[in-house]
Formats: C-alpha cells, structure tokens, sequence
C-alpha cells in the first residue's frame, strides 16, 4: 500500500488538522469579554487583527498558541508516525493538517485564519532554523514597511528556498503549498497592497 493512503499518514493528516483548526484568536478576544473578532478589522481571527483590539497580550497569546499548535501537530504526528516507520511522512502530514485547519476549521464554517503563525510553528516543528529565517525575513518586512501581510509574504516566498539549500528537501516542498495556500489566503490583502490601502502593523479597527 501507498505510505500515503495508510491509515497511519492519514490519522497524521486528521489530527493535523483537528488541532490546527483550534480558533485561538476567538476563544481568546470572547474570554476577553471583547465579543467576536470576525466583527472588526480583516475579520481574520489571527494575530495581526485581534492586535486590532487594542490588546497587545491576547495577539501575543494568539501568536504563540497558532504557531504551537503547528509545531505540537508535527511532533504528535511524527512520534505516531514512527511507530509505523513512517516518520518524516507523518510529520509532514501533520504539519499539512493543521495549516489546513487554521484555515479552513469546520467549527467556523471553514472560514479561518490566514496562516502565519501557524506556518512558523510547522516550520519550527520539521525544521527550526527554517522557522527562524522566515521570522528573520518577516521582522525585517515589518520594520521597513509596517505591513503584516507584506511581510508574511515574502518571508513565505524565501522559507522554501532556504529549506532546499538546508538540505530540507521534505520541509521545502511542504513549505511551498503553505506559500502557495497563504498567498491566495492574502489575496485580499495583495489587492489593497496595490492601491495602498492596506493597514499597518498596530492599527486599529
């Protein structure tokens, strides 16, 4: 049988995506007493809008737990996986699962985050030095030009290439259709790039 279609690589995949699909930025702005953060800005549910609040402690909260959960499903996957010699695939499943989840989570009507966060935490979790590059590239972005969503961008453009020249043949392909998937994520957000209207980096709604 293909390792692909095993139930091993494919229980991989799901608990991926149950634990990607975890909406942290809402739970956290409801508890919060802040009511439903689809409701302002982006209407994202990640980081960089529930920033938009005014709460800077729920978006770092909201960052570390997206990008947790991206790093704690390719960890499970893989200590799963390896049980069925089919570790390296199992992590990368599991990785695909929960960006898939941010995403796209079933619990709000698949209509989830943008995937930033939860990018950097697969990458921490496959690769780390990948991680920190693409936190290189995305700090630096957001310094010169305050926009979040540009800087995620390139930072999502430069993960793969950095992966294959790692050696990360695995981690490099799997970044690109994370890239691929947040780009059309943010197409929105390209498109008020080009008439410059998208907003910077702190503010609010």
């Amino acid at each position: 049988m293909d390792p692909l279609l095993s139930w091993p690589a494919l229980g991989a995949l799901l608990l991926g995506y149950l634990l990607g699909s975890v909406p942290f930025g809402l739970v956290l702005t409801r508890i919060a007493g802040l009511g439903d953060v689809r409701t302002i800005g982006s209407g994202n549910i990640g980081a960089t809008n529930v920033l938009r609040t005014g709460n800077k402690a729920l978006a770092a909260a909201t960052l570390v737990l997206d990008a947790l959960k991206g790093t704690a499903a390719v960890l499970i996957a893989e200590r799963l996986g390896a049980l069925h010699g089919i570790a390296i695939l199992a992590g990368l499943l599991g990785g695909l699962g929960a960006f898939l989840g941010h995403l796209f989570p079933v619990w709000l009507g698949f209509r989830g985050g943008k995937g930033v966060a939860t990018y950097i935490g697969v990458l921490l979790g496959l690769a780390w030095k990948g991680a920190v590059v693409f936190c290189g590239v995305w700090l630096a972005g957001a310094l010169l030009t305050r926009h979040s969503s540009l800087s995620a961008l390139i930072a999502s453009a430069v993960a793969p290439i950095a992966l294959e020249l790692m050696g990360q043949r695995g981690a490099a392909l799997l970044a690109l259709v994370l890239t691929a998937l947040l780009t059309w994520k943010h197409r929105g957000n390209i498109a008020r790039l080009m008439k410059g209207e998208e907003p910077r980096i702190g503010a609010k709604a």
